[in-house]
């Protein structure tokens, strides 16, 4: 056996140097020959057509060339900021006559009028600055690059969000240019305590990912521990954050999501005064915050902005609501089926008249309508947005009216369907959601076999199952378990904002108090004396 294991390590070890050989022999450096730097260029490239190489005379009839790509740079700032200074500027023409790295010293820091500049000595720095928006200034006799800020693309403007809307709250919402997303939280938060750590994931795509939070604030442990499970994460692409949460969460085979995500950035800045983290991709509006709790999925951004009374009725709604769209169906089969001696007899007696006539036991008449509503809110959702509704009139109407005039469905069995699907659109998160759907389904089996028992079964080991969770190493469900009294001022009710003293200390490992208040300030000499 430790012959093996040794002779693994040693294999191991082996792959582990040819791989690193071969990394190094793909990063090749620039040679001072422009035109082999050009060639070696356009080979990488294959000719590509956006890929504009224009070679000019520059000063002393020096051999130059810039390279950019369509689309991704600002023409403007290339002829006015680059082009422009380059070939007019005396001092260039001085500094080539000493030396060719003296004219590439004197443009980087003194002719170029662009944001930045930096230096590339290799290939893939070449490679990479063209990719992100930048012109790269190539020369004779230098064996580096000049790469000067020229980025410019189209992207959406900044819009109300799609999934999370609010009636009273702000309405900007994060966009797929990650740099807008990061102005929108520095916006949020004046503070030099914010700080972004930016990796680049993605050996094709290089997708930039910034992860931010509140220097002080945060747990320090949370914060390495979300930059090793990135740098560990060794992929040809990533086109969305849901790439990243597959690989950074903590547990995979469960159907609660332990990482939330929204497109507001209300929300994520207020996470992150929780002393929370997020983690911001590049190509789309929805960031990652982490650790969460299950609590936190009832929490909706505009529960802060109104009185803490309507808040706390709000969120005890969106339990009940989220409890009801979950065991609801499995109820009634367990009733319908097992337990009918629960009912009131008038009650008891319209159902049996309804069901009089259905070819189906409650268990496929409610697993019937159930696949037939999640086929009709997939279709709702993938159709243009133009035929969407009638989608759901047809779905609503047309088939469930139908359904129950053949004899296929009873109507207490709609009403339960739809009131089911009602309760699941009352929570703010849609990824709990679809939990809750697929826990639906579980515990219909179960009232389809055991009746109440079986649901009982079914939730206990539910409980069992989100217990053991965790995010990050926080509890999932804290702080009801482990319980927390000072953590409950946030949670199934909201107490007013001058009572949130402190920070939540399942996030926040320093910096607790949040706020200063002083309700019943001491009396002047003045007022004492009257």
């Amino acid at each position: 056996m430790n012959r093996l294991l040794q002779r693994f390590a040693r294999k191991y070890n082996e792959g582990s140097q040819q791989d690193t050989q071969a990394k190094s022999k793909q990063i090749e450096p620039l040679s001072n020959s422009l035109q082999k730097n050009i060639k070696n260029l356009s080979a990488l490239t294959g000719n590509s057509s956006d890929v504009v190489i224009r070679t000019f005379q520059g000063a002393n009839s020096l051999p130059m060339a810039i390279v950019y790509i369509s689309g991704l740079t600002d023409t403007v700032v290339i002829n006015d900021h680059i082009m422009n200074p380059i070939m007019s500027d005396a001092e260039v023409n001085e500094a080539q006559q000493r030396n060719s790295y003296d004219s590439l010293t004197v443009i980087k820091d003194q002719i170029l009028t662009v944001s930045s500049t930096k230096t590339v000595s290799n290939i893939d720095e070449l490679m990479s600055s063209l990719y992100s928006g930048s012109t790269v200034i190539l020369a004779e006799g230098w064996d580096q690059g000049i790469s000067a800020s020229s980025a410019k693309w189209m992207q959406r403007g900044v819009e109300e969000p799609s999934s999370q809307s609010v009636i009273r709250g702000p309405k900007d919402g994060f966009t797929e240019d990650i740099s807008t997303n990061i102005a929108l939280l520095r916006r949020r938060i004046k503070s030099p305590n914010l700080w972004k750590i930016d990796r680049r994931i993605g050996t094709v795509t290089q997708t930039d990912v910034s992860v931010m939070y509140l220097k002080g604030t945060a747990n320090d442990l949370v914060v390495n521990e979300v930059l090793q499970r990135l740098d560990r994460i060794e992929i040809d692409g990533i086109l969305e954050s849901g790439y990243l949460e597959e690989f950074i969460q903590d547990q995979t085979f469960t159907p609660f999501p332990t990482i939330i995500n929204t497109e507001r950035p209300d929300t994520v800045a207020g996470s992150i005064l929780d002393g929370q983290v997020a983690v911001l991709v590049d190509g789309t509006p929805f960031v990652l915050v982490l650790p969460i709790t299950f609590l936190k999925f009832f929490m909706a951004s505009e529960d802060y902005y109104q009185r803490f009374d309507i808040s706390s009725v709000l969120r005890i709604l969106r339990f009940v609501a989220f409890t009801t769209s979950m065991i609801l169906p499995s109820l009634y089969i367990a009733i319908t089926t097992f337990h009918q001696e629960m009912l009131p007899t008038t009650l008891l007696v319209s159902l049996a008249a309804q069901r009089e006539g259905i070819p189906f036991p409650a268990f496929f008449e409610a697993l019937l309508m159930e696949l037939t509503f999640e086929v009709l809110r997939e279709a709702g959702v993938r159709m243009p947005r133009a035929i969407g509704s009638a989608i759901s009139i047809v779905g609503a109407l047309v088939l469930g009216q139908a359904a129950v005039e053949a004899g296929l469905v009873s109507a207490a069995m709609v009403i339960v369907v739809a009131f089911t699907a009602i309760s699941s659109f009352v929570v703010p998160a849609f990824n709990i959601s679809i939990a809750a759907r697929l826990i639906r389904f579980i515990l219909m089996v179960l009232a389809g076999v055991l009746g109440l028992f079986g649901i009982m079964s079914g939730l206990f080991f539910l409980l069992l199952h989100m217990l053991s969770l965790r995010s990050f190493g926080v509890p999932y469900m804290a702080p009801i378990a482990p319980f927390i009294p000072s953590n409950l001022k946030d949670t199934v009710i909201r107490v007013p904002w001058w009572m949130m003293v402190t920070r939540p200390r399942l996030f926040a490992k320093n910096n607790y108090v949040r706020q200063k208040v002083n309700l019943h300030p001491e009396p002047s000499d003045k007022e004492k004396e009257k």
